[in-house]
Protein backbone atom coordinates (compact mmCIF):
# COMPACT_ATOMS: atom_id res chain seq x y z
CA UNK A 1 0.00 0.00 0.00
CA UNK A 2 1.17 3.56 -0.94
CA UNK A 3 2.88 5.88 2.09
CA UNK A 4 -0.23 8.82 1.71
CA UNK A 5 2.04 10.53 4.02
CA UNK A 6 2.26 14.04 3.57
CA UNK A 7 5.97 15.33 3.87
CA UNK A 8 6.47 18.03 6.18
CA UNK A 9 8.23 20.72 5.60
CA UNK A 10 12.68 20.82 7.60
CA UNK A 11 12.41 22.54 10.45
CA UNK A 12 14.31 25.67 10.34
CA UNK A 13 13.48 26.02 6.63
CA UNK A 14 10.47 28.11 5.78
CA UNK A 15 7.87 28.04 2.98
CA UNK A 16 7.95 29.93 -0.24
CA UNK A 17 4.71 31.67 0.98
CA UNK A 18 5.99 31.93 4.56
CA UNK A 19 9.45 33.52 3.43
CA UNK A 20 7.21 35.76 0.73
CA UNK A 21 5.12 37.02 3.62
CA UNK A 22 8.19 37.75 5.71
CA UNK A 23 9.26 39.61 3.06
CA UNK A 24 6.32 41.86 2.25
CA UNK A 25 5.76 42.58 6.41
CA UNK A 26 10.06 43.69 5.97
CA UNK A 27 8.98 46.00 3.11
CA UNK A 28 5.75 47.27 5.38
CA UNK A 29 8.03 48.15 8.37
CA UNK A 30 10.78 50.01 6.45
CA UNK A 31 7.40 51.66 4.54
CA UNK A 32 6.01 52.44 8.11
CA UNK A 33 9.39 53.87 9.53
CA UNK A 34 9.88 55.93 6.21
CA UNK A 35 6.37 57.28 6.39
CA UNK A 36 6.89 58.20 10.22
CA UNK A 37 10.46 59.43 9.31
CA UNK A 38 8.69 61.74 6.98
CA UNK A 39 6.03 63.02 9.74
CA UNK A 40 8.93 63.68 12.26
CA UNK A 41 10.89 65.62 9.47
CA UNK A 42 7.69 67.68 7.99
CA UNK A 43 7.55 68.58 12.10
CA UNK A 44 10.71 69.84 12.28
CA UNK A 45 11.21 71.28 9.37
CA UNK A 46 8.49 73.51 10.26
CA UNK A 47 10.20 75.09 13.20
CA UNK A 48 13.03 76.36 10.42
CA UNK A 49 10.21 77.39 7.86
CA UNK A 50 8.76 79.51 10.60
CA UNK A 51 11.83 81.57 11.01
CA UNK A 52 10.74 84.28 8.85
CA UNK A 53 7.36 84.56 10.65
CA UNK A 54 9.25 84.41 13.95
CA UNK A 55 11.67 86.85 12.98
CA UNK A 56 9.22 89.51 12.27
CA UNK A 57 6.62 88.79 15.22
CA UNK A 58 9.46 88.81 18.32
CA UNK A 59 11.87 91.14 16.27
CA UNK A 60 14.93 88.32 16.31
CA UNK A 61 18.18 88.99 14.86
CA UNK A 62 19.94 86.04 12.75
CA UNK A 63 22.36 85.44 15.54
CA UNK A 64 18.67 84.70 17.80
CA UNK A 65 17.31 82.26 14.79
CA UNK A 66 21.04 80.75 14.64
CA UNK A 67 20.69 79.78 18.37
CA UNK A 68 17.14 78.73 17.36
CA UNK A 69 18.31 76.17 15.29
CA UNK A 70 21.55 75.35 18.05
CA UNK A 71 18.72 74.20 20.81
CA UNK A 72 17.13 71.85 18.19
CA UNK A 73 20.06 70.52 16.47
CA UNK A 74 22.33 71.01 19.65
CA UNK A 75 19.85 68.85 21.64
CA UNK A 76 18.94 66.12 19.04
CA UNK A 77 23.04 65.95 18.69
CA UNK A 78 24.01 65.33 22.47
CA UNK A 79 21.16 62.89 23.26
CA UNK A 80 21.39 61.12 20.15
CA UNK A 81 24.79 58.86 20.58
CA UNK A 82 23.58 57.95 24.29
CA UNK A 83 20.20 57.15 23.12
CA UNK A 84 22.11 54.56 20.91
CA UNK A 85 23.99 53.41 23.36
CA UNK A 86 21.30 52.54 25.68
CA UNK A 87 19.10 51.23 23.57
CA UNK A 88 21.98 48.99 21.98
CA UNK A 89 21.74 47.12 25.86
CA UNK A 90 18.43 47.63 26.68
CA UNK A 91 15.42 48.16 23.60
CA UNK A 92 12.80 49.25 24.72
CA UNK A 93 10.06 48.84 21.97
CA UNK A 94 7.78 52.14 22.76
CA UNK A 95 11.23 54.20 23.03
CA UNK A 96 9.84 55.61 19.29
CA UNK A 97 6.38 56.48 20.06
CA UNK A 98 7.95 58.32 22.93
CA UNK A 99 9.89 60.47 20.64
CA UNK A 100 7.22 61.42 18.43
CA UNK A 101 5.37 62.67 21.90
CA UNK A 102 7.74 64.63 22.26
CA UNK A 103 8.30 66.50 19.08
CA UNK A 104 4.11 66.91 19.70
CA UNK A 105 4.98 69.18 22.80
CA UNK A 106 7.74 70.83 21.21
CA UNK A 107 5.22 71.98 18.22
CA UNK A 108 2.33 72.91 20.78
CA UNK A 109 4.87 75.09 22.83
CA UNK A 110 6.10 77.08 19.81
CA UNK A 111 2.80 77.43 18.74
CA UNK A 112 1.94 79.11 21.73
CA UNK A 113 5.06 80.38 23.20
CA UNK A 114 4.85 83.79 24.66
CA UNK A 115 8.64 84.71 24.47
CA UNK A 116 11.67 84.25 23.12
CA UNK A 117 12.79 82.03 25.69
CA UNK A 118 9.86 79.75 25.18
CA UNK A 119 10.37 79.20 22.02
CA UNK A 120 14.12 78.22 22.88
CA UNK A 121 12.39 75.46 25.20
CA UNK A 122 9.90 74.41 22.23
CA UNK A 123 13.05 73.72 19.74
CA UNK A 124 14.78 71.56 22.66
CA UNK A 125 11.58 69.49 22.87
CA UNK A 126 11.78 68.89 18.93
CA UNK A 127 15.50 68.13 19.56
CA UNK A 128 14.75 65.32 21.98
CA UNK A 129 12.07 63.97 19.92
CA UNK A 130 14.56 63.60 17.19
CA UNK A 131 17.37 62.10 19.45
CA UNK A 132 15.22 59.87 20.48
CA UNK A 133 13.66 59.12 16.97
CA UNK A 134 16.62 58.50 14.42
CA UNK A 135 18.84 55.70 16.16
CA UNK A 136 15.60 53.50 17.44
CA UNK A 137 14.43 54.05 13.78
CA UNK A 138 17.45 53.54 11.93
CA UNK A 139 17.97 50.32 13.92
CA UNK A 140 14.40 49.00 12.87
CA UNK A 141 15.19 49.79 9.48
CA UNK A 142 18.49 47.99 9.55
CA UNK A 143 16.52 44.79 10.70
CA UNK A 144 13.95 44.73 8.10
CA UNK A 145 16.84 45.22 5.36
CA UNK A 146 17.57 41.39 4.44
CA UNK A 147 21.71 42.03 3.42
CA UNK A 148 20.41 45.28 1.25
CA UNK A 149 21.32 47.59 4.34
CA UNK A 150 22.08 50.73 1.54
CA UNK A 151 18.34 50.32 0.11
CA UNK A 152 16.72 50.07 3.62
CA UNK A 153 18.54 53.04 5.02
CA UNK A 154 17.76 55.31 1.74
CA UNK A 155 14.30 54.36 1.98
CA UNK A 156 14.35 55.18 5.68
CA UNK A 157 16.01 58.67 5.07
CA UNK A 158 14.24 59.37 1.87
CA UNK A 159 10.74 60.04 4.40
CA UNK A 160 13.42 62.44 6.22
CA UNK A 161 14.32 64.35 2.93
CA UNK A 162 10.26 64.06 1.90
CA UNK A 163 8.95 65.71 5.06
CA UNK A 164 11.95 68.49 4.97
CA UNK A 165 11.02 69.55 1.75
CA UNK A 166 7.44 69.02 2.58
CA UNK A 167 8.03 71.44 5.82
CA UNK A 168 8.38 74.96 3.93
CA UNK A 169 5.84 74.41 1.00
CA UNK A 170 3.10 73.53 3.84
CA UNK A 171 4.50 76.27 5.93
CA UNK A 172 4.25 78.66 2.81
CA UNK A 173 0.50 77.31 2.54
CA UNK A 174 -0.41 77.32 6.20
CA UNK A 175 1.57 78.58 8.43
CA UNK A 176 2.45 82.33 6.73
CA UNK A 177 -0.91 82.97 6.02
CA UNK A 178 -2.93 81.43 8.44
CA UNK A 179 -0.13 82.50 11.91
CA UNK A 180 1.95 81.06 14.58
CA UNK A 181 -1.05 79.20 16.03
CA UNK A 182 -1.03 77.14 13.00
CA UNK A 183 1.55 75.19 13.99
CA UNK A 184 -0.35 73.28 16.68
CA UNK A 185 -2.15 71.75 13.79
CA UNK A 186 0.81 69.83 12.74
CA UNK A 187 0.89 68.25 16.37
CA UNK A 188 -1.93 66.01 14.68
CA UNK A 189 0.30 64.33 12.12
CA UNK A 190 2.64 63.61 15.47
CA UNK A 191 -0.53 61.71 16.44
CA UNK A 192 -0.71 59.67 13.27
CA UNK A 193 2.69 58.73 13.76
CA UNK A 194 2.51 57.55 17.75
CA UNK A 195 0.17 55.22 16.59
CA UNK A 196 1.92 53.41 13.83
CA UNK A 197 5.05 53.58 15.85
CA UNK A 198 3.52 51.63 18.23
CA UNK A 199 2.81 49.01 15.43
CA UNK A 200 6.49 49.54 14.56
CA UNK A 201 7.48 48.76 18.05
CA UNK A 202 5.39 45.70 18.39
CA UNK A 203 6.78 43.97 15.47
CA UNK A 204 10.89 44.74 16.34
CA UNK A 205 10.02 43.53 20.21
CA UNK A 206 8.94 40.50 18.33
CA UNK A 207 11.27 40.18 16.15
CA UNK A 208 14.01 40.30 18.69
CA UNK A 209 12.09 37.80 20.66
CA UNK A 210 12.11 35.53 17.00
CA UNK A 211 14.73 35.61 15.98
CA UNK A 212 16.38 32.42 16.16
CA UNK A 213 20.29 33.13 14.73
CA UNK A 214 22.08 36.15 14.18
CA UNK A 215 24.21 36.00 10.94
CA UNK A 216 27.40 36.78 12.02
CA UNK A 217 29.07 40.03 10.85
CA UNK A 218 31.38 40.88 8.19
CA UNK A 219 35.13 40.98 9.70
CA UNK A 220 36.63 43.82 7.24
CA UNK A 221 40.14 42.46 9.26
CA UNK A 222 41.06 45.99 9.60
CA UNK A 223 43.12 47.51 13.00
CA UNK A 224 41.32 49.21 15.45
CA UNK A 225 43.66 52.33 14.87
CA UNK A 226 42.17 52.35 11.14
CA UNK A 227 38.88 52.27 12.68
CA UNK A 228 39.04 55.27 14.69
CA UNK A 229 40.74 57.02 12.30
CA UNK A 230 38.14 56.45 9.35
CA UNK A 231 34.88 57.13 11.53
CA UNK A 232 36.95 60.70 11.79
CA UNK A 233 37.59 60.84 8.63
CA UNK A 234 33.54 60.39 7.76
CA UNK A 235 32.70 62.67 10.71
CA UNK A 236 34.62 65.23 8.57
CA UNK A 237 32.59 64.36 5.67
CA UNK A 238 29.78 64.94 7.65
CA UNK A 239 30.64 68.08 8.69
CA UNK A 240 31.24 68.99 5.27
CA UNK A 241 28.06 68.31 3.89
CA UNK A 242 26.03 69.60 6.73
CA UNK A 243 27.27 72.89 7.42
CA UNK A 244 26.46 73.58 3.86
CA UNK A 245 23.31 72.21 4.13
CA UNK A 246 22.29 74.01 7.23
CA UNK A 247 23.09 77.58 5.23
CA UNK A 248 20.49 76.78 2.74
CA UNK A 249 17.91 75.41 5.52
CA UNK A 250 18.43 78.47 8.08
CA UNK A 251 19.61 80.91 5.37
CA UNK A 252 18.39 80.13 1.55
CA UNK A 253 15.15 82.41 1.95
CA UNK A 254 16.79 85.51 3.25
CA UNK A 255 19.52 85.51 0.58
CA UNK A 256 16.19 85.08 -2.03
CA UNK A 257 14.32 87.50 -0.16
CA UNK A 258 17.12 89.81 -0.19
CA UNK A 259 19.18 89.48 -3.29
CA UNK A 260 15.77 88.93 -5.60
CA UNK A 261 13.48 90.53 -3.69
CA UNK A 262 11.12 87.75 -3.54
CA UNK A 263 7.89 87.08 -1.09
CA UNK A 264 8.40 84.77 1.42
CA UNK A 265 5.96 82.39 -0.15
CA UNK A 266 8.02 82.76 -3.19
CA UNK A 267 11.52 82.10 -1.34
CA UNK A 268 10.07 79.38 0.56
CA UNK A 269 8.57 77.51 -2.87
CA UNK A 270 12.44 78.00 -4.03
CA UNK A 271 13.69 76.12 -0.48
CA UNK A 272 10.88 73.39 -1.57
CA UNK A 273 12.73 72.76 -4.43
CA UNK A 274 16.17 72.35 -3.41
CA UNK A 275 14.60 69.79 -0.22
CA UNK A 276 12.77 67.84 -2.90
CA UNK A 277 16.18 67.61 -4.81
CA UNK A 278 17.54 66.26 -1.97
CA UNK A 279 15.01 63.98 -1.17
CA UNK A 280 15.64 62.53 -4.77
CA UNK A 281 19.41 62.49 -4.39
CA UNK A 282 18.73 60.17 -0.79
CA UNK A 283 16.46 57.75 -2.53
CA UNK A 284 20.05 57.07 -5.62
CA UNK A 285 22.46 56.84 -2.72
CA UNK A 286 21.86 53.41 -0.90
CA UNK A 287 21.09 51.16 -4.08
CA UNK A 288 24.08 52.70 -5.62
CA UNK A 289 26.06 52.22 -2.74
CA UNK A 290 24.41 48.35 -2.46
CA UNK A 291 25.57 47.92 -6.02
CA UNK A 292 29.28 50.16 -6.79
CA UNK A 293 30.39 50.52 -2.63
CA UNK A 294 29.53 52.83 -0.65
CA UNK A 295 32.86 54.83 -0.80
CA UNK A 296 32.47 55.49 -4.27
CA UNK A 297 29.43 57.16 -3.47
CA UNK A 298 30.87 59.16 -0.17
CA UNK A 299 33.24 60.19 -3.04
CA UNK A 300 31.09 61.30 -5.49
CA UNK A 301 28.52 62.95 -3.40
CA UNK A 302 30.38 65.85 -1.65
CA UNK A 303 33.47 66.56 -3.74
CA UNK A 304 30.93 66.59 -6.97
CA UNK A 305 29.17 69.56 -6.04
CA UNK A 306 31.90 71.74 -5.57
CA UNK A 307 31.25 73.47 -9.25
CA UNK A 308 28.37 74.18 -8.50
CA UNK A 309 28.25 75.58 -4.94
CA UNK A 310 31.31 77.94 -6.49
CA UNK A 311 28.55 79.12 -8.88
CA UNK A 312 25.86 79.49 -6.74
CA UNK A 313 26.90 82.95 -5.24
CA UNK A 314 27.27 84.33 -9.34
CA UNK A 315 23.95 83.35 -10.62
CA UNK A 316 20.67 84.54 -11.40
CA UNK A 317 17.58 84.12 -10.17
CA UNK A 318 16.52 81.16 -12.81
CA UNK A 319 20.30 79.64 -12.43
CA UNK A 320 20.17 79.77 -8.43
CA UNK A 321 16.99 77.34 -9.00
CA UNK A 322 18.89 75.17 -10.97
CA UNK A 323 22.34 74.82 -9.30
CA UNK A 324 20.65 74.46 -5.77
CA UNK A 325 18.67 71.58 -7.75
CA UNK A 326 21.92 69.63 -8.82
CA UNK A 327 23.24 70.46 -4.89
CA UNK A 328 20.41 68.72 -3.08
CA UNK A 329 20.75 65.66 -5.52
CA UNK A 330 24.28 65.09 -5.30
CA UNK A 331 25.05 65.93 -1.58
CA UNK A 332 21.95 64.39 -0.69
CA UNK A 333 23.19 61.13 -1.72
CA UNK A 334 26.03 61.15 0.70
CA UNK A 335 24.90 60.11 4.17
CA UNK A 336 23.05 56.70 3.75
CA UNK A 337 26.32 56.03 2.43
CA UNK A 338 28.55 57.01 5.34
CA UNK A 339 26.00 55.52 7.82
CA UNK A 340 26.25 51.92 6.30
CA UNK A 341 30.03 52.68 5.56
CA UNK A 342 30.20 53.27 9.49
CA UNK A 343 27.95 50.74 10.37
CA UNK A 344 30.43 48.09 8.37
CA UNK A 345 32.88 49.46 10.45
CA UNK A 346 31.57 48.63 13.87
CA UNK A 347 29.16 46.03 13.34
CA UNK A 348 27.32 44.58 16.02
CA UNK A 349 26.67 48.60 17.14
CA UNK A 350 23.99 49.93 15.11
CA UNK A 351 22.56 52.43 17.53
CA UNK A 352 25.20 53.40 18.69
CA UNK A 353 26.79 54.16 14.98
CA UNK A 354 23.40 55.94 14.15
CA UNK A 355 23.28 57.91 17.47
CA UNK A 356 26.81 59.05 16.35
CA UNK A 357 26.27 59.92 13.00
CA UNK A 358 22.73 61.37 13.51
CA UNK A 359 23.85 63.52 16.02
CA UNK A 360 27.09 64.74 14.29
CA UNK A 361 24.68 65.83 11.74
CA UNK A 362 22.33 67.86 13.65
CA UNK A 363 25.02 69.20 15.73
CA UNK A 364 27.55 70.56 13.03
CA UNK A 365 24.04 71.44 11.60
CA UNK A 366 23.11 73.70 14.82
CA UNK A 367 26.52 74.96 15.16
CA UNK A 368 26.59 75.65 11.71
CA UNK A 369 23.77 77.29 11.52
CA UNK A 370 24.55 79.45 14.76
CA UNK A 371 28.06 80.62 13.55
CA UNK A 372 26.68 81.37 9.85
CA UNK A 373 23.92 83.38 11.76
CA UNK A 374 26.77 85.84 13.60
CA UNK A 375 29.03 85.94 10.12
CA UNK A 376 25.75 86.98 8.40
CA UNK A 377 24.98 89.86 11.18
CA UNK A 378 28.80 91.00 10.68
CA UNK A 379 28.95 91.09 6.84
CA UNK A 380 25.52 89.55 5.02
CA UNK A 381 23.78 86.74 3.44
CA UNK A 382 25.51 86.92 0.48
CA UNK A 383 28.91 86.38 1.78
CA UNK A 384 27.60 83.76 3.70
CA UNK A 385 27.35 81.58 0.40
CA UNK A 386 30.95 83.34 -0.81
CA UNK A 387 32.13 81.10 2.42
CA UNK A 388 29.80 78.09 2.06
CA UNK A 389 31.14 77.65 -1.38
CA UNK A 390 34.67 75.84 -1.09
CA UNK A 391 33.33 73.12 1.89
CA UNK A 392 32.82 70.25 -0.64
CA UNK A 393 36.38 70.51 -1.09
CA UNK A 394 36.66 68.84 2.11
CA UNK A 395 35.09 66.00 0.04
CA UNK A 396 39.03 64.95 -0.90
CA UNK A 397 39.71 63.02 2.18
CA UNK A 398 37.29 60.26 0.88
CA UNK A 399 40.32 59.34 -1.24
CA UNK A 400 41.84 57.97 2.21
CA UNK A 401 38.70 55.77 3.47
CA UNK A 402 39.95 52.29 3.45
CA UNK A 403 38.00 49.39 1.09
CA UNK A 404 36.02 47.20 2.62
CA UNK A 405 33.98 43.76 1.74
CA UNK A 406 31.21 45.57 0.06
CA UNK A 407 33.72 48.17 -2.59
CA UNK A 408 35.18 47.05 -5.33
CA UNK A 409 39.05 47.00 -5.48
Amino acid sequence: MADSTVPQPTIGTPSPQSAQAVVQTQYLVILSIAVCHFINDVMQSVLSASYPLLHDEFSLSFTQIGLMSLAFMGTASVLQPLVGTITDRYPFAQSLTLGMGSTMLGLLLLANAPSYGFLLMGASLIGIGSAVFHPEASRVARAAAGRKFGTAQSFFQVGGNAGHAAGPLLAAFIVVPSGRASVAWFALLALVGMAILSQVGRWHANHRRTKKAVAPARAHGLPKRTVVITITLLAFLVFTKNAYIASISSYYTFFLIERFELSTQEAQMMLFIFLAASAAGVIFGGPIGDKIGTRAVIWVSILGVLPFTLALPYANLFWTGVLTVFIGLILSSAFPAIVVFAQELVPGRVGLIAGVFFGLSFGIGGIAAAALGLVADATSIEFVYHLCAFLPALGILAAFLPRLGQDPA
